[in-house]
């Protein structure tokens, strides 16, 4: 059920932080990173719920509807600020370029979760993610029609700076109480290019792909963040398509839904009330 959202929630809702560009050093130390624990949901905003992930081949599928809206819910659950530079259909979201890893994306703070609902058009504004079909995609339209048909969120670590032994220390109890909590935590199954293969071939025409949608609110501020690698610590993935098309493809997805029958409330007209 959908819940009435006031502005100023919405607001902070969906308030992103950017990245600036910035990399380690060759030769620096080796910093240690956080455990990774990313997770990345596909949430269909027009009918408000999370679309379901199917594993097929080592990948990830979501069935998409035609027309409806869709955002990227990212959650941080390491213990340390981490840089997502996300792609769909091949472009990045933040600068409309070809997507590279290496690109600007959102910054979010430990055990922080944002959802991502549009390409950004400037520092207050977003153009909403919608599936739609192939030509009508974003990529589709602006020349880059090959890699349409995934999502994909670069995870990076911050690189620490050296700290004082007294402050080190408070932070490694900190860490060591956290610790039991967050222990029973499944991490989320890792998914690196290296695993990504070609999809089988198929109708093009028939794809989906993302549109550039209504103009929406979204605030969003630059802060500045130091990666701890040019490589990134985890590589998210998720493929999505119509129904009938990932049906096609052998991807166990669960039956489509049976229309529900809906009771007419005037079957018939013409008529008086009859004595009883």
């Amino acid at each position: 059920m959908l819940q009435a959202v006031k502005p100023s929630m919405l607001r902070v809702a969906l308030a992103a932080t950017f990245a600036a560009a910035m990399f380690a050093a060759d030769g620096q130390a080796q910093d240690r990173l956080p455990q990774a624990r990313e997770s990345v949901e596909i949430v269909d905003r027009t009918e408000g719920r999370v679309l379901q992930i199917y594993w097929h081949q080592g990948r990830r599928y979501v069935v998409g509807k035609p027309g409806n809206e869709y955002s990227i819910r990212v959650r941080n659950g390491s213990g340390g600020r981490v840089l997502t530079v996300m792609s769909v259909d091949g472009v990045n979201v933040i600068t409309g370029d070809t997507a590279f890893s290496r690109q600007s994306g959102y910054v979010l703070s430990p055990n922080e979760s944002s959802e991502i609902a549009g390409w950004r058009t400037s520092m207050s504004r977003t153009a909403a993610f919608y599936f739609t079909s192939l030509p009508d995609s974003y990529a589709a339209r602006t020349g880059r029609p090959d890699n349409v048909g995934v999502i994909g969120v670069a995870v990076f670590a911050e690189r620490q700076r050296p700290i004082a032994l007294g402050e080190l220390r408070r932070k490694e109890v900190a860490r060591e109480d956290a610790g039991t909590a967050q222990a029973s935590q499944p991490s989320a199954p890792a998914s690196g290019a290296a695993n990504e293969a070609a999809a089988a071939p198929r109708d093009q025409a028939a794809k989906l792909g993302t549109g550039y949608g209504r103009s929406e609110s979204s605030y969003a501020t630059y802060t500045a963040f130091e990666r701890a690698s040019d490589t990134p610590t985890e590589t998210i993935a998720i493929y999505y398509d119509s129904y009938q098309n990932l049906l096609a493809q052998g991807v166990p997805v669960a039956p489509a839904p049976i229309a529900r029958y809906r009771p007419n409330p005037f079957p018939e007209s013409g008529h008086f009330v009859p004595a009883p």
